[in-house]
């Protein structure tokens, strides 16, 4: 007598499965980003130089962290900090779509092949890595492919359980779709895109299908449809991530699902004709049925063959794409509304501690810009007489340091954020030196406000320097000027990777900045005695050598912070 299955049971451990299946795969890949973080940043930004590399560095980073909304966020994240073109972004976009199709190869084999032998030694060795603090990235990986693995078998059991193919319901229900209309396979489509939105997983979708392909009650070319919908709504992940950021950033998400959207359509176009065609490459009959076990092959081999010819007829159009989602989203003038928002940070793109640190760099770098061009309306306001244009250029200052308040503020509130993931020590000294940058960085802004409001308080007296101060004012300020120079290429400059190309050595030297500094403090103590000098010599009044003493003291305070920035920089 056979006996009927309790579905609430078996869908109970079905759904636990899929859990497990999505929490295995987002460990595998957080443990792979993790351990290649730094070489995952270079991968990407040197090997997108054309678009056959950037298409190839792009399918090998996914099915090197087997994630393509990771892959993707990453390179959206690029995007939004400058160091990728929308073009490049294109391309690795085209490559993670290809590098995703592992995971359904890896799924086709779980349902052929018997992974319980693999995956109770994976947990052992695993948890005895994890205590190992300098291999707990390597256990937390294979933490995450024995679950994934675990899922997949859990799954096949389910869909043995559930015993589908004998249950006239189910069977009846999908027998009634016509196979042979483009409306049902439009529908299962848009299923698959919804389903993919929800779930914010097209490995899960990819399982739900497989599984119910192998149990013969779904249609391969529904079960295909359903694919086709989960490429659309994979790249929901990406479009969310990028709400909210910068225009670059946006478009690089919209081009990912225009370059989807645009595979699907031609797909459906000659859609049983391909489908027929990757049947007869693994040896498939659709017509003829049976052979179940060969449907989740039939399912990996579509979405290679989908994602690889896509690729090929997409990858020569990149330019008209670009031009496209430009179209789509345009420059508005948000760039004047910009100002005083940060540019490379948006804390809704924050996926792995390498690439939040990355933005973090960026972010601080242009802070270190802000603070000099502050300094250069300092510098500027000296020379100023027109009462109204003084009063313009004294206002824009007070200005610039609000913002370098608010600029530290929210670059330390990020990165308290990154702090709160599980990070290398590498990372964490990263943040600590950054920290003490943005500190260094908002006291440059302060000094530069007290120089403002002593030639406010000259002004406002009409107490003028006379020709001598002035020349040793404009000389000091010039070496400061050098000093906050050398400070920004030094920030700019990845001082340790061309430490050992050899290039540029000495634009990056920490001693340029020492040698400044002591010229500053030296010209102050010069200063300083020949102001008491000349006070005493009655050659201006007290109050003018006071304003003077203040300018230059204010002066040699900079240069400490310079100093204190680029040592930080340096990790001293």
């Amino acid at each position: 007598m056979e006996t009927t299955p309790n579905y609430l049971f078996v869908s109970m451990k079905l759904l636990g499965a899929l859990g497990l299946l999505i929490f295995g795969m987002k460990m595998m890949s957080d443990a792979l980003q993790k351990m290649a973080g730094p070489q995952l940043r270079h991968v990407l930004g040197k090997m997108t130089t054309n678009r056959l590399t950037g298409m190839f560095t792009g399918a090998f980073i996914t099915c090197a962290v087997q994630s393509s909304s990771a892959t993707t966020v990453m390179t959206v994240s690029f995007v939004s900090a400058g160091l990728l073109t929308l073009g490049q972004a294109i391309s690795v976009i085209m490559g993670a779509n290809i590098g995703t199709t592992l995971t359904a190869w890896i799924m086709s084999l779980g349902y052929n092949v018997d992974l319980t032998n693999f995956v109770f030694p994976a947990f052992m060795v695993g948890m005895f890595l994890i205590y190992r603090k300098q291999h707990r990235y390597v256990g937390d990986f294979l933490f995450g492919i024995a679950f994934m693995f675990l899922s997949l078998v859990m799954l096949s059991g389910a869909g043995r359980e559930m015993d589908l193919e004998h249950n006239p319901d189910v069977v009846n229900f999908f027998a009634s779709f016509d196979t042979g209309s483009h409306l049902t396979i439009l529908a299962f489509l848009a299923i698959g895109t919804i389903i993919t939105c929800i779930v914010q997983s097209s490995a899960a979708v990819m399982a739900i299908t497989i599984l119910l392909c192998s149990t013969g009650v779904l249609p391969i070319y529904l079960g295909i449809a359903l694919v086709m919908g989960e490429n659309i709504g994979t790249t929901a992940t990406a479009n969310l991530a990028a709400l909210g950021s910068g225009i670059q950033a946006r478009r690089a998400a919209l081009a990912h699902l225009v370059f989807n959207v645009f595979g699907v359509i031609w797909v459906l176009c000659v859609f049983y004709l391909f489908v027929d065609m990757v049947c007869r490459l693994v040896g498939y009959d659709p017509a003829a049925g049976g052979q179940v076990e060969r449907l989740p092959v039939v399912l990996a081999a579509f979405h290679t063959c989908f994602n690889i010819t896509n690729t090929a007829l997409l990858i020569g159009f990149i330019p008209q794409i670009e031009r496209v989602v430009c179209w789509l989203l345009p420059a508005s003038g948000e760039a004047q509304q910009e100002e005083f928002r940060l540019e490379y940070i948006q804390s809704n793109l924050m996926q792995t501690p390498e690439i939040s640190v990355l933005q973090a760099q960026k972010e601080t770098a242009r802070f270190g810009e802000r603070v000099q061009q502050m300094f250069g309306k300092v510098v500027t306001l000296f020379d100023e007489r027109d009462e109204t244009a003084f009063a313009h250029q004294f206002s824009e200052i007070e200005q610039q340091e609000d913002y370098t308040d608010q600029l530290e503020i929210e670059i330390a509130r990020y990165l308290e954020q990154v702090s709160n993931d599980h990070l290398s020590d590498e990372t964490k000294e990263k943040i600590r030196r950054m920290m003490r940058e943005i500190s260094e960085l908002e006291s440059i802004g302060d000094a530069c406000y007290n120089l403002a409001r002593t030639l406010n308080r000259r002004q406002q007296t009409g107490k003028e320097f006379d020709q001598w101060q002035q020349q040793q004012l404009k000389a000091m300020m010039a070496l400061v000027d050098q000093a906050l120079t050398q400070m920004n290429t030094v920030m700019h400059g990845h001082h340790s990777e061309r430490a050992r190309a050899g290039a540029s050595a000495g634009k990056h030297d920490i001693s340029e900045t020492f040698r400044l500094e002591n010229e500053i403090n030296a010209l102050r103590q010069q200063l300083k005695a020949k102001n008491l000098a000349a006070v005493d010599d009655h050659r201006y009044d007290y109050s003018q050598g006071t304003m003077f003493t203040d300018m230059i003291n204010e002066c040699e305070k900079l240069g400490d912070y310079i100093v204190n920035v680029v040592e930080a920089r340096f990790g001293k």
